[in-house]
Order: structure tokens, then sequence, then C-alpha cells
């Protein structure tokens, strides 16, 4: 009787639907279920746990596909340098170390291990890169022992063939052939020549009953071994952002997200779809019915919750705060340039932006270049249960939320709300001029948005609206009790069927 969450990835810029997994892991808990989270990436960058700890699973409820064929356990990184001489029988060490990377010489400067550290005070490793020559030929992967190792041909650059998966006792557990996108993989007597017909056998390894759930939360290129091998057990799809092209439907046809395009069409397989606001919900409905003449069971159940309403003893005055990855389509340098443009009538504004993505560097130039580093901080990653009821209101730069983790925390800690009058999360969390401003967005040039976006900041901030007592109200609905008995029907009723 487990609860099969599954994903792909996950990093330390972890998206909503990681952390719609924390927050519904937390529920689950409570309601005494046993969970899994399986992640079907390879993951190749840091031990999968770091990131699995850091935002809030248990090492006991992770699957990670590439290590569940083998017997060694989800586990902090211990592995250390002295582990790695000794199984190379390096006595004396040649040793230069550079941040998080320490490299040990073997054969003069042509021969070398390039240790990644987990941290670099301490002689901790995450992977140990071979180079020969100045090619790489092998890394090797660790927790408390060696996972796995992936071998390179060094001929025109590296080019890699093989991973190789590792038993507690060093031995071989399986193979993956790779050769560019397509793998072939060596396992138990069988080979699977595709990454779908390994998790297709993966699916069957877990001898599904009538009592097992299975949740997909995300399923690009996988959804169809997940769906058609899940067995006795009831089938669920969380239906994390926008599920179709509004300017590409018409009323015969319609554009799904590709995301979902497998799973909505075959919604028969499917025994239940989740949304996160009632308002996607009537609108997924509907359309099931006019494109599909179909009425599949739909639950509305928010992905995330809030244990209790945080209430200030102080707030900084005129002080905006945003968190989201700092990717482009979350249009933070629109953010930035409406508080350039706003600071100008109002002249103690401060704005902090919380979370890492790739435009980390970008967001900086665009501040240094407006002069505007003293009231406009780039903060990090941080844990901000505590943080938000240090400020004023919460701005949103994005075009479209599903739900918005974000909007529900701010409005959780009573802030004023500022947003695009965009799908889902906006419309949910942001209502307009009672606790904050929904801007009116049709798709408009950046100058024009930047403009409404400025403008909102400064109505929010002079014109009278009691936003954190509205923005209280809202939040009650998302408490953690309310949600948690949402999850408890549903498992009821599933289970019933």
């Amino acid at each position: 009787m487990t609860i099969y969450n599954i994903n792909l990835g996950i990093g330390w810029a972890s998206s909503g639907v990681e952390y719609a997994q924390v927050y519904r892991a937390a529920l689950l808990r409570n309601l005494n279920e046993k969970i899994k989270f399986v992640f079907l990436d390879f993951i190749n960058s840091e031990n999968i746990q770091t990131y699995t700890e850091n935002i809030g699973f248990k090492d006991d409820e992770i699957i990670w596909l590439y290590q569940y064929f083998t017997d060694i356990k989800i586990a902090p990184t211990s592995y250390t340098i002295a582990d790695v001489c000794r199984t190379l029988n390096i006595t004396q060490p040649k040793t230069l170390q550079s941040g998080k990377v320490k490299t040990i010489y073997l054969e003069g400067d042509h021969t070398f291990l390039r240790c990644f550290l987990k941290d670099e005070a301490q002689n901790i490793v995450d992977r140990v890169e071979y180079v020969v020559n100045q090619k790489v030929i092998r890394k090797d992967f660790y927790s408390y022992t060696k996972i796995c190792s992936e071998y390179y041909a060094p001929h025109n650059g590296a080019k890699l063939y093989m991973r190789q998966f590792y038993n507690e006792d060093g031995s071989v557990a399986y193979r993956e052939h790779i050769d560019k996108e397509e793998s072939m993989f060596e396992i138990r007597g069988n080979k699977f020549y595709s990454k779908q017909e390994f998790v297709a056998y993966f699916m069957q390894c877990l001898n599904l009953t009538a009592q097992d759930i299975v949740i997909l939360d995300r399923g690009k290129g996988v959804a169809q071994s997940i769906i058609q091998n899940s067995g006795a057990a009831k089938l669920g799809v969380v239906v994390h952002a926008e599920h179709f092209s509004e300017n590409n439907t018409t009323d015969d046809v319609i554009l799904w997200n590709n995301y979902y395009e497998y799973q909505f069409m075959n919604h028969d397989k499917v025994d239940f779809f989740i949304t996160a606001t009632e308002r996607q919900k009537q609108k997924l409905a509907a359309q099931f019915k006019k494109y599909l003449n179909a009425e599949p069971q739909i639950y509305t159940i928010p992905v995330g919750s809030l244990k209790t309403l945080k209430q200030a003893t102080h707030r900084k005055p005129h002080s905006l705060i945003t968190a989201s990855r700092l990717a482009k389509e979350k249009h933070l340098d629109w953010l930035v340039l409406a508080v350039v443009k706003a600071k100008q009538t109002i002249q103690d504004l401060t704005f902090d932006i919380y979370g890492e993505g790739s435009q980390r560097q970008m967001l900086n130039q665009l501040i240094v270049k407006h002069g505007a580093t003293d009231y406009i901080k780039l903060k990090g990653h941080v844990h901000l249960e505590d943080v938000y009821a240090q400020y004023d209101a919460f701005i949103s730069g994005s075009t479209s939320e599903g739900f918005g983790l974000t909007l529900m925390e701010a409005v959780g800690s009573g802030l004023g709300m500022i947003g695009l009058d965009v799908e889902y999360g906006n419309t949910t969390f942001i209502h307009h001029l009672k606790n904050g401003v929904r801007i009116d967005y049709h798709e408009e040039s950046s100058d024009i948005v930047i403009d409404q976006l400025s403008k909102a900041i400064i109505t929010l901030f002079t014109e009278q609206m009691d936003y954190a007592n509205h923005s209280y109200e809202i939040a009650q609905a998302f408490l953690s009790e309310v949600t948690e008995q949402k999850w408890f029907n549903l498992i009821k009723e599933v289970r019933h069927d």
C-alpha cells in the first residue's frame, strides 16, 4: 500500500513540481501513508541525496531509477580523498586544490585525478574524473561507496560510451551502453534497447497491487512506459502548469501542452487527474467533454499548503519580495526595471529577489547598469517560511502559473500582491484592489508591461487597501489541515473504487 510519486530530475534550482512534492510528502506522512518519490533522470552533478535532503525529502522515501537495481542505499556522501587514494594505492599524493576541486597528480602533469568535493572545507568526494593527456577517460560517482563509473572514448573530445553501476561490494549490478542520445541497458540477463524500455521494466519490478497508487508528476518521454505498466495500481496525473495553448485552440481542435498530451489522449487508462485550482479543474473538465467526449475524474488539491498563517512583528516599509527560479519565463528583468521606475516616486522602495538560476548574471548586470545595487538585491536560495512576513508586498512577473507556491506562501504571511492577470495562481491569490493589484495582460510589449508593473507598485503603496487582512482570508483555504483532508478523501475514494 504505497503511493509512488514519479518525477524526472531534481537539482539546486528546483521547480514548483519538486516543491509541490515536498508539500505532498508532509501531508501524506501525517496520514501515515507509505510514500516513495521516484526520479528517472540520470543525475551526475552531485549525489542525488544532497538535492533530495536539501529540499525536504527523507532518504528512505527516495527511489532513483539508476540506483534501484543495485543494493546501494540513498545516503549522504561520505567517501573521502583518503578512500580514493587507498583504492588506487596512492601513498604520497601530490595535490592542488582550487575551491571545491582537488587535483591529485599521478604522472607528472599529464595524468591526474580531478576530485569534485561536496564542500571545499572537507575532503568528501562526490565524483572523480580521470584525465590523461588533457582528456577525460573516466568518471566515478560516490555516496558512501562508489555508485557508478562513466567511460569515455578520448577521440575527438570525450565521448561517453558506457556507464557501469555497482553494488556495495564493488560487483557490477548492470551496464548502460550509450551512443549519443540512445542507450541500451544490460541487467539481470535482460537487454533493454531504450530508456523507455528500461523504465517499463522498472515499473514491472515494483509489483504494483490494487492498493498502490501511482502519481505521475512529470512524464515527458516516459509517460507511455508508466501508464502501460502501472498494473493493478490506481494511476493519477497531476497537472502542474497551463494544460493547453489558447492561441492554437479553436472550436474544433485543442492543442494540449505536450507535457500532458499523451496522458490526456489516454485518459481512459488514468484513474484520476489533479489540478491545483478549481478554476483549472472546471476548464479542463469542459475541454475533456467538448474535445474528447470524456468525463474523467478530476480532483482539485492545492500543490502546497500552509502550516500556519505567519503574523508580522515588523514589516519593512515599502519593501518588495519575489521568489522563483531565476529563469527567463519568470520575467524578473521586468520586475527590476519596474522597481527602478517606481523608485522615482517611492523613494524608500526596496526589492529583494530570492532564488537561483541561469539568469542570475544577467539580472546582476541589469541592477548594476541602473545603479540600483543599494535597493535591489539578489538574495540567493533561502528557506523563506519565516522571511515573507518581513516584507510589505510580493511581486511576480510570470505570464503563467499553474498554482504559484510562492504566491500562496506570500498571502499566508499577509503580503500585498502584484502580478499579471493570468491563469491560474494569480487569479487565485491576487484579488484586484482587495489584497493587491492584478494587471491586465495580453502579451503587450515589455515596455508597456514594465510601466504597468511600476504603476501597480505605486498604487499598492499609496492607495488605502487592507491587503494584509484580505490576504490572510484567502490563505485560510490553503491551511494544511484543509489540504490534508482533500488527500485523505482522494485516497479513500480511489482505493475503494
